[in-house]
Protein backbone atom coordinates (compact mmCIF):
# COMPACT_ATOMS: atom_id res chain seq x y z
CA UNK A 1 0.00 0.00 0.00
CA UNK A 2 1.18 3.32 -0.63
CA UNK A 3 0.21 6.02 1.83
CA UNK A 4 -0.18 9.71 -0.67
CA UNK A 5 -2.42 13.11 -0.79
CA UNK A 6 -5.06 13.84 -3.22
CA UNK A 7 -4.08 16.81 -5.17
CA UNK A 8 -6.05 17.31 -7.69
CA UNK A 9 -8.79 15.65 -9.96
CA UNK A 10 -8.27 14.47 -13.94
CA UNK A 11 -11.45 14.74 -16.34
CA UNK A 12 -9.66 12.62 -19.84
CA UNK A 13 -11.36 13.94 -23.05
CA UNK A 14 -11.68 10.13 -23.43
CA UNK A 15 -11.58 7.25 -21.57
CA UNK A 16 -11.88 3.34 -22.13
CA UNK A 17 -15.23 1.33 -21.60
CA UNK A 18 -13.78 -0.47 -18.43
CA UNK A 19 -13.42 3.14 -17.13
CA UNK A 20 -16.44 4.99 -17.66
CA UNK A 21 -17.68 5.28 -14.09
CA UNK A 22 -14.11 5.63 -12.45
CA UNK A 23 -13.11 8.67 -11.02
CA UNK A 24 -9.35 9.93 -12.06
CA UNK A 25 -7.38 11.92 -8.96
CA UNK A 26 -4.02 13.61 -9.18
CA UNK A 27 -2.33 12.14 -5.73
CA UNK A 28 1.23 13.19 -4.52
CA UNK A 29 2.41 9.86 -2.26
CA UNK A 30 4.00 10.98 0.79
CA UNK A 31 6.41 9.45 3.38
CA UNK A 32 6.09 8.87 7.17
CA UNK A 33 6.86 13.15 7.78
CA UNK A 34 3.74 13.76 5.11
CA UNK A 35 6.57 14.85 2.91
CA UNK A 36 6.35 14.24 -0.60
CA UNK A 37 8.13 11.26 -1.75
CA UNK A 38 8.54 11.07 -5.82
CA UNK A 39 6.50 12.81 -8.28
CA UNK A 40 2.47 13.09 -8.49
CA UNK A 41 0.64 10.48 -9.90
CA UNK A 42 -2.94 9.66 -11.62
CA UNK A 43 -5.17 6.88 -9.53
CA UNK A 44 -8.68 5.83 -10.05
CA UNK A 45 -10.66 6.14 -6.70
CA UNK A 46 -12.50 3.30 -5.92
CA UNK A 47 -13.78 4.71 -3.09
CA UNK A 48 -14.99 8.37 -3.17
CA UNK A 49 -12.20 10.36 -2.07
CA UNK A 50 -11.71 14.15 -2.05
CA UNK A 51 -8.80 16.34 -2.47
CA UNK A 52 -6.91 17.22 0.35
CA UNK A 53 -7.67 13.80 2.02
CA UNK A 54 -4.93 11.55 2.71
CA UNK A 55 -5.09 7.92 1.00
CA UNK A 56 -4.09 4.54 0.36
CA UNK A 57 -3.23 3.16 -2.67
CA UNK A 58 -3.02 -0.44 -4.39
CA UNK A 59 -0.72 -0.99 -7.31
CA UNK A 60 -0.57 -3.30 -10.03
CA UNK A 61 -2.58 -6.72 -10.44
CA UNK A 62 -4.41 -5.59 -6.78
CA UNK A 63 -5.94 -2.00 -8.39
CA UNK A 64 -8.05 -3.74 -10.69
CA UNK A 65 -10.17 -5.58 -8.18
CA UNK A 66 -11.92 -2.60 -6.49
CA UNK A 67 -13.22 -0.99 -9.89
CA UNK A 68 -16.69 -1.79 -10.90
CA UNK A 69 -15.80 -3.29 -14.25
CA UNK A 70 -13.56 -6.52 -13.99
CA UNK A 71 -11.31 -6.56 -16.60
CA UNK A 72 -9.85 -3.45 -16.61
CA UNK A 73 -5.58 -1.99 -16.66
CA UNK A 74 -5.77 0.07 -13.63
CA UNK A 75 -2.53 0.03 -12.22
CA UNK A 76 -3.21 2.54 -8.93
CA UNK A 77 -6.41 2.67 -7.47
CA UNK A 78 -7.36 4.52 -4.08
CA UNK A 79 -8.98 2.04 -1.82
CA UNK A 80 -8.35 3.45 1.54
CA UNK A 81 -8.82 7.10 3.11
CA UNK A 82 -6.44 7.45 6.14
CA UNK A 83 -8.59 9.53 8.92
CA UNK A 84 -5.06 9.97 11.50
CA UNK A 85 -1.68 9.52 11.55
CA UNK A 86 -0.20 9.51 14.68
CA UNK A 87 3.56 8.79 15.50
Amino acid sequence: MIPARVIGRLVPAQTLEAFKSVKFLVVQPINEAKEPAGAPLVACDAIGANVGEYVFMAQGREATFPLPEKFNPADLTIVAIIDEITS
